[in-house]
């Protein structure tokens, strides 16, 4: 299944709300390596320019939109050296060096800017920003064969993760299980990863972006984290699991319960219609429930969450869209501002669920000496704390399980679900 990019921009069109206004899209350029060379940095094709065209290497180019008289695209030209050099074959489309007399015949129209900003073209800011937003909210349910590619990237995850279980043991650094996961993705058609992939084990499961180190091997009884995706035709699969390295303790057992017991329920509430606002708070509320029970918190779990303590132990977001990139049109629903609250700082996305969105959801808990060492919050939060207990346990680690759903008319579909989970 491929994606016909002609009758994607005719669904769009509509979308952006334009009259009078001219529409640019540019690709962008590529960045030269920062050393005396004249080599560069691999070029990729701003995401707005590249939903609209399919173009990944179009250097310079531009995507246009005059709704009198439709879209038109201007590509640069393959020239003999490109092709010995590079390998490129011509893309089709009208050659960059017609596009300044396009422009000139519409002299005095408004432009609104989308992608990388095009050299010598001044634009509506205020109506840039507006169109933008109308854009990303139109581009939000996926296309079939949007899902197709998803699908397909899934199933490269699934292959990465079950070719490392039989290495989650102790002895195993994080650069081993990085290098064995992703050389499985391309086996099985990823192009690249989706994002840097993130391994961390004992208290570097705790650190959210940590980079995977040979030096840092799992002894027994460490969690081990990891988030690491494949990337097929610029559509990312995002999936984070934890594991044990040999013999997980009573409280690992429980503590990883309490964050996939969450997951599960939240997994099920993704329907139609759904606040995501509502299910992270949701989400926090059930796990603070599993917290008071295993008397690492104390109080009322709502309590707790209208408190923010749940920060202390969950201080992201529950995910968020996915698709073309690793947080593909994720934002606000449109005619919402960013809500203030500091509890939500983290949270990639304030949108109702609707067929066709795919997010990610995935709720973590975590000892984070940083947060929990804090004098402050220890203040703040003195008499809701067991903190003897959390010393105990102040190295252990963080836990976070990351599915990935299609939002249906009905129950999600989750399209990482063949991935293996437990401790």
């Amino acid at each position: 299944m491929t994606i016909d990019y002609a009758a994607r921009r005719a669904r769009i069109a509509p979308a952006l709300g334009l009259t009078d206004e001219i529409l640019l899209a540019g690709a962008g350029h590529p960045i030269p390596k920062p050393e005396i060379s004249d080599a560069l940095l691999p070029f990729i094709a701003h995401q707005e320019y590249y939903y609209l065209t399919g173009h990944a290497d179009a250097t310079g180019g531009i995507i246009a939109y005059d709704p009198k008289s439709g879209w038109t695209s201007f590509v640069p030209e393959v020239t003999e050296m490109d092709r010995v050099w590079e390998g490129k074959e011509q893309l089709p489309g009208e050659l960059l060096g017609k596009f300044p007399a396009w422009l000139a015949a519409r002299k005095g129209r408004k432009i609104i800017m989308l992608g990388a900003p095009v050299a010598g073209v001044a634009f509506d800011e205020p109506r840039t920003a507006a169109v933008r937003e109308a854009y990303k909210h139109a581009r939000r349910p996926k296309e079939p064969a949007e899902i197709d590619l998803m699908t397909r990237c899934a199933a490269a995850a699934a292959a990465g993760y079950a070719r490392i279980q039989p290495l989650l043991k102790p002895g195993v650094s994080e650069r081993t299980l990085q290098i064995e996961l992703e050389a499985e993705y391309f086996r099985h058609g990823a192009q690249v990863t989706g994002y840097d992939s993130i391994v961390g084990v004992g208290a570097q499961s705790a650190v959210f972006h940590g980079s995977p180190s040979p030096d840092r091997v799992a002894k027994d009884g460490d969690f081990i984290l990891i988030d690491c995706g494949p990337q097929l035709d610029r559509y990312v699969i995002d999936v984070t699991r934890t594991y044990v390295a040999g013999k997980a303790s009573a409280f690992q057992r429980d503590f990883a319960s309490v964050v996939l017991e969450a997951q599960k329920r939240t997994c099920d509430r993704c329907r139609p219609g759904a606040e995501w606002k509502d299910l992270h708070f949701s989400t926090a509320v059930d796990m603070m429930g599993g917290l008071v029970a295993m008397g690492v918190l104390k109080g009322n779990p709502q309590s707790l969450v209208e408190q923010e303590a749940h920060t202390l132990f969950y201080p992201h977001g529950l995910g968020h869209l996915l698709g073309l990139g690793v947080r593909d049109a994720s934002g606000l629903e449109p005619g919402r501002t960013k809500d203030p609250r500091p509890s939500l700082r983290s949270l990639r996305m304030d949108l109702v669920l609707r067929p066709g969105y795919i997010t990610t959801v995935e709720p973590g808990l975590y000892f984070i000496p940083a947060i929990l060492n804090d004098p402050a919050r220890r203040a703040k939060y003195r008499d809701a704390v067991n903190w003897p207990l959390v010393e105990q346990h102040i190295h252990l680690g963080g836990v976070r399980f990351e599915d990935n759903l299609l939002i249906t008319d009905g129950a999600p579909v989750n399209l990482t679900a063949a991935i293996p989970k437990g401790i």
